[in-house]
């Protein structure tokens, strides 16, 4: 409990606006998932108590009119109790069965729920992506122009074929048309981010996220925790299913008070009396190897699927860390690059200051620089949501 606890603290240190992205989700998405854990609770209550048969409380009134010069009324109520007390187990394990079936359902609602709060999170680094490629293709459309200018002026001049002109032209009419797009997919993230929340994207910040140990991960994992609980909640209904064709005691209790009948009173009867016993009893099903068979095997299927999830968890994290990894490579050649590009310009703007290249040269280099520092922000989104993939599954981690 105190690692969980020192766990829980590290992930909301690594995250700069944690409360605030904890709570994103509309105030209807909210409600939904709490109303689906309230349900859980009570539905998990019931179970648990489903052991416990109701006492019975009957009251009747009889009028007879048997007799020719009367009728005769009676009336009586009685107090019934049939409870068992011993189901050789069945009554502790199936009390085990229903807490752990109300752990897994919740921690199931819960990775819902922070899935869907990964997915507006997602939106709002897309958007913050979008926004950047729009930029970076601002700065290429610029160069395309430079490009069509310089080819034109060739092309004038006789030193350049027409095709080469008629590509720097059509170049420019694409990257146009994807920025174009881009403002498309800018209405879309929107449109999809407004029906999962109800705040203003532009107005929230983004969180900074950092890879946490695959130990950490696996630890914290709502999928493993999940399946976890429904393996234990598969063996405590194996247990259950195999204590319903064992004996059973049950205590049977009734209290009586009844009117006599007045035409045939005996002395000694009482109106009110208590009738009592016990029973033992076992059931003999010709279905009953199978229905235990049938829950054994529930049993081994979830224990299997507990595995598998472990092995998918540790994939996953693999993958991701290999990604990183990745991005981490291409950040590095951006970097290269802009230092690169930062010489040329410098050297490119000094030859145009002394007439021997000309300002479109030491534009397409300042350009070009800044695209390349552009790449650079989009790698380090591009890691965020990557991680975010493993934060989503992790329980209060946003």
């Amino acid at each position: 409990m105190k690692k969980l606890f020192l766990l829980c603290s590290l992930l909301a240190s690594s995250l700069i606006y944690a409360d605030e992205l904890g709570d994103i989700l509309s105030d209807n998405k909210e409600l939904i998932f709490d109303y689906q854990l309230e349900s859980n609770e009570l539905e998990s209550d019931i179970l648990s108590k489903s052991w416990l048969n109701p006492v019975r409380v009957q009251y009747s009134k009889n009028f007879t009119t048997q007799f020719t010069d009367i009728t005769v009324i009676t009336g009586g109520y009685s107090v019934i109790i049939d409870q068992p007390i011993f189901k050789s187990g069945g009554i502790y394990y199936g009390i085990k069965y229903s807490q752990a079936l109300r752990d897994a359902t919740r921690a199931d609602i819960e990775l819902q729920k922070r899935t869907m709060i990964g997915d507006a999170i997602s939106i709002l680094f897309n958007l913050k992506k979008t926004k950047l490629e729009q930029e970076k293709m601002k700065y290429q459309i610029k160069n395309d122009a430079i490009d069509i200018r310089q080819k034109r002026d060739s092309y004038d001049a006789g030193l350049l074929d027409s095709s080469f002109l008629d590509q720097a032209i059509l170049k420019k009419s694409q990257d146009e048309t994807a920025l174009l797009e881009m403002d498309l997919t800018l209405m879309e993230l929107k449109q999809k981010f407004a029906l999962l929340s109800d705040k203003d994207p532009e107005k929230l910040h983004l969180p900074a996220l950092k890879l946490m140990s695959k130990t950490d991960y696996s630890e914290s994992n709502l999928e493993l925790k999940r399946d976890r609980l429904r393996a234990a909640q598969s063996d405590y209904n194996q247990k259950v299913t195999w204590a319903k064709y064992l004996p059973e005691v049950s205590l049977q209790g009734q209290y009586t008070d009844a009117d006599l009948n007045p035409l045939f009173a005996r002395p000694g009867l009482e109106e009110k009396y208590y009738t009592y016993g016990f029973t033992v009893s076992m059931p003999l099903d010709i279905n009953s190897f199978s229905d235990i068979e049938v829950s054994k095997v529930e049993k081994l299927r979830a224990a299997t699927e507990l595995l598998d999830r472990k092995e998918t968890v540790d994939e996953e994290y693999d993958w991701i860390h290999n990604s990183l990894s990745i991005l981490d490579k291409k950040i590095l050649l951006a970097q290269k690059d802009e230092k690169v590009y930062n010489s040329l310009y410098r050297l490119t703007k000094n030859l145009a200051d002394a007439g021997e290249k000309t300002s479109f040269d030491a534009e397409v280099m300042h350009n070009s620089l800044e695209i390349r520092k552009i790449d650079q922000k989009i790698y380090h989104i591009d890691k965020q949501l990557q991680l975010l993939k493993l934060y989503v599954r992790i329980e209060n981690a946003i």
